[in-house]
């Protein structure tokens, strides 16, 4: 199989909410309607951070999703692209569309003078993280999460 990526358009809401849907419940974390309905409208808002694009197979059906934004590094006097989220369908695990991801937020950091393309995933993905650990360097940094 080969995927292409492209962005997200304003009326695929749908097709994204399935995607979108799938991720939430490989993390366990369901997508209740409202939530849905936030992110979409960060999406579609040219005003906001939030991207999104699809892997799609050769029929141009969607396989694959993934959300960036840009973030500053300061420290590095730079910007980077950051991957909040990276899910691909069970059936079309391993054919390619993940790495077509990564393929694609790499050049799209690079055309845009960006130093990095970063994210994080869970210590038992161990799927994602045989890809990753072909496809980028593992960091030494540790993650935490203060809570509010």
């Amino acid at each position: 199989m080969t995927a292409t990526v492209r962005r997200v358009e304003d009326n695929e809401f749908f097709t994204w909410l399935d995607l979108y849907a799938g991720y939430g419940e490989f993390y366990e974390q369901p997508v209740t309607d409202e939530k849905a309905l936030l992110v979409w409208s960060w999406i579609s808002d040219p005003e906001n951070e939030l991207e999104a694009y699809f892997a799609v197979d050769e029929e141009g059906t969607p396989i694959g999703l993934a959300h960036v934004r840009e973030f500053v590094r300061p420290l590095d006097g730079s910007k980077g692209l950051y991957l909040d989220d990276l899910f691909v369908t069970p059936d079309a695990r391993g054919a390619g569309a993940g790495t077509a991801l990564l393929t694609q937020l790499k050049e799209t950091a690079k055309e845009r003078g960006l130093t990095v393309v970063r994210w994080i995933t869970a210590k038992d993905n161990e799927t994602a993280r045989r890809l990753y650990d072909a496809v980028a360097e593992k960091t030494k940094w540790v993650t935490y999460d203060l809570v509010p």
